[in-house]
């Protein structure tokens, strides 16, 4: 089977869906400031740890979304992206073939967009919707792969297109494609794999 693979954030959008969720919510669930003096230390606390390469990246954002505890989270999804799906990109709706999206951001945000878009199959970090903890690895750089290879047989699948804004994190998913895609300033920039990674 022929599919294309796309990034999802700052490739089918123009933004971080995690990181303006956030924000959406703090603007729109006021009384998660009350919070904010707790969270922010941890946070803090967790990113020094993170830098120190104490505990992982996956470990640092375990607790980013602990915070959807506190919010009628399918409710602030849904108005979320009632206001923010003007933003995906004109060009992806014009697929041709079975399209796989893989990201970082998580399953809790990005399902409702997938009906929304109707693309084929989403592979996102997996949350718990309560607590907001991750189950199991964050989604990105190698784990891109072994999720997709998870989901599909790696014999029975062919990769034509690969899209993402990340050259520095997507280089895996990017291995695959028979073509390969750049996103830069919402413009898809075609570029040869062996050229851009000479190593």
């Amino acid at each position: 089977m022929d599919i294309d693979i796309y990034d999802f954030d700052k490739t089918i959008v123009p933004f971080d869906s995690g990181s303006l969720f956030c924000a959406y919510c703090l603007l729109h669930y006021p009384y998660l400031i009350l919070v904010l003096p707790v969270f922010i230390p941890v946070l803090l606390i967790a990113l020094i740890l993170m830098l120190a390469k104490i505990i992982s990246f996956t470990d640092f954002k375990k607790l980013c979304f602990m915070f959807v505890a506190l919010i009628p989270l399918k409710r602030a999804v849904k108005s979320f992206w009632d206001k923010y799906e003007c933003k995906v990109h004109k060009w992806f709706y014009d697929r041709k073939r079975y399209s796989v999206v893989i990201s970082a951001s998580p399953d809790f945000l990005l399902t409702e967009i997938q009906n929304r878009l109707g693309f084929d199959k989403l592979i996102c970090t997996k949350h718990n919707s309560k607590t907001g903890i991750i189950i199991g690895e964050n989604c990105r750089d190698h784990e891109k792969v072994n999720r997709l290879y998870q989901e599909f047989d790696k014999n029975e699948i062919n990769v034509i297109d690969v899209y993402s804004d990340s050259l520095t994190h997507d280089r895996p998913i990017f291995s695959l494609g028979k073509n390969c895609y750049h996103i830069v300033d919402s413009k898809k920039i075609p570029f040869k794999f062996e050229e851009v990674y000479k190593d």
